[in-house]
């Protein structure tokens, strides 16, 4: 939410890593403020096998910078 509601410019990169005809998520990769706090969270889905429609199919927290991974294209 910080990314969202401050009035500095602040940015934040994120990569989706996907492999197969079932796009399973095999990575992730971010950079910026509170990629940690996201990172974990993450892992969790990445560690049990989830695949980028999981991901499309999940409800963005609005605003937050965790919304991009989820709304990816």
């Amino acid at each position: 939410m910080y990314h969202a509601i401050t009035t500095r410019k602040t940015q934040c990169v994120m990569k989706l890593v996907c492999v197969g005809k079932e796009e399973k998520v095999v990575g992730l990769h971010m950079q910026g403020l509170g990629c940690d706090e996201m990172l974990q969270g993450f892992a969790v889905a990445i560690k049990m096998g989830a695949t980028k429609a999981d991901f499309d199919g999940t409800i963005a927290i609005h605003p937050t910078s965790s919304e991009e991974l989820v709304t990816l294209r």
